[in-house]
């Protein structure tokens, strides 16, 4: 009995080191690799009627506006990359103006959620059940880079050119400065007013709802809403070093990972200055502070290492929290090293070999990596989420070819919004 018992362990031993047996592929190969299961969440797992991103994978019918945004942009890197065509590429994202043309709106902007068959909003807590203005600054950064990609003179192209134009025209960023304020809020709703009542001050991942309200052809906010609003609050200016590193601006040791990548699908950092921060400088100091945190490891958690690093919101064993130095759970999460190509691709390559060689199976399914680990309880997610899987997408195909960086910043009210507010950048023709 003893014997057959060994033999049967040895055969499932030899069953699961096969199962965790992964192609050995080269970096270009495994990027799009990566790149391409990623898209897919935002392809295939799309809601049918409105070809919005479900929030995660267990709420199919709940769509988010952030989350999405981000989507938009994928399907402009999968296009690019010979995912799918051009064609239905633009075929989806006339699918996808056209219902946010019709979804419940509020002075322009969406809900954090939507009911991705109806359009009605699906309350993200008791009061917020109005317009989030953050979420909704996500997707007018994709829709903006998808109008510069869609960009021939042909019927569809135009039309889909103009549905984008008439969203971007009509929100009014003014209006949540709540009556003329010299700061931009973040909800409002018919039901509770602004009962939220949360300012939206720096730094953390919002920059980009200010750069668009200083650029709005229509609703434009003044550039006094971003030097005092903005730029006034007790973690914005920083100026001390974490572990041997300089920390331009900020939370103590840099706060999640995800303030590097939102607003910076679009926004281009390389060589992007104003009179607080050069924001290429501030964002790759703030990963290289999480991932030296990471090696240290002052909490001795299993796995950490100078591979296996990456600390930002996500799902966790307990349910849901923005991971970071100072909030550290144990919880990996390959949205952080990943997304963060562009500022440490040597880093961030190990880490991606590290999650898909050595984590293998328990890390990888159907649209790419799971959305967070955790080695020293055993954990292993079984879910995507919206808002991290887009940005490994982007910033992947921002760190090999510039493309969504580029098309943003090609947007002409971008470029006299950035000037507005004081922003100078090798991107800025004349800056």
């Amino acid at each position: 009995m003893r014997t057959f018992l060994t033999t049967v362990l040895l055969i499932c031993t030899l069953l699961q080191a096969a199962a965790q047996k992964r192609p050995q592929l080269g970096d270009s190969a495994l990027l799009t690799l990566v790149q391409q299961k990623t898209f897919d969440y935002f392809w295939s797992f799309a809601h049918p009627v409105s070809g919005l991103a479900p929030e995660r994978t267990a709420t199919p019918n709940v769509v988010t506006i952030g989350g999405s945004g981000f989507g938009v942009m994928a399907i402009v890197v999968g296009i690019e990359r010979k995912f799918i065509t051009r064609e239905k590429g633009l075929e989806r994202m006339l699918k996808i103006v056209n219902f946010l043309s019709k979804a419940e709106h509020y002075h322009g902007t969406w809900a954090h959620w939507l009911d991705g068959t109806t359009g009605k909003t699906v309350p993200f807590s008791r009061k917020d059940d109005g317009g989030d203005l953050v979420e909704s600054a996500f997707m007018f950064q994709g829709l903006l880079a998808v109008r510069q990609y869609f960009d021939r003179d042909v019927p569809k192209e135009r039309e889909l050119r103009n549905k984008i134009n008439n969203l971007w025209r009509d929100a009014e960023w003014d209006w949540y400065t709540r009556d003329g304020q010299d700061v931009l809020y973040w909800h409002w709703s018919p039901n509770n007013g602004w009962a939220m009542n949360h300012q939206v001050r720096g730094w953390n991942e919002c920059l980009i709802a200010y750069v668009l309200g200083a650029s709005s052809p229509t609703y434009a906010i003044s550039p006094r809403v971003y030097h005092r609003g903005w730029a006034v609050s007790n973690h914005f200016l920083n100026g001390r070093e974490y572990l041997g590193i300089k920390l331009p601006l900020g939370f103590d040791y840099g706060g999640p990972l995800f303030f590097t990548h939102y607003s910076f699908l679009g926004l281009d950092p390389r060589g992007l200055k104003d009179r607080y921060a050069d924001y290429w400088e501030q964002n790759r100091n703030h990963t290289l502070i999480n991932r030296q945190y990471c090696i240290n490891n002052p909490k001795k958690y299993k796995g950490y290492s100078a591979d296996c690093w990456g600390l930002t919101a996500s799902d966790n064993h307990q349910g849901y929290n923005a991971h970071s130095p100072t909030n550290d759970l144990g919880v990996i999460t390959p949205t952080a090293a990943l997304s963060s190509f562009p500022y440490t691709p040597e880093y961030s390559m190990q880490a991606l070999k590290y999650f898909y060689n050595k984590v293998g199976n328990k890390l990888w399914g159907k649209y790419g990596f799971y959305d967070a680990f955790n080695e020293t309880v055993n954990w292993y997610d079984h879910q995507y989420l919206a808002i991290d899987q887009g940005p490994i997408v982007v910033m992947i195909e921002n760190y090999r070819s510039g493309l969504l960086w580029r098309l943003f910043m090609s947007c002409p009210e971008i470029g006299e919004g950035l000037r507005s507010l004081g922003f100078t950048s090798p991107a800025l023709q004349g800056s």
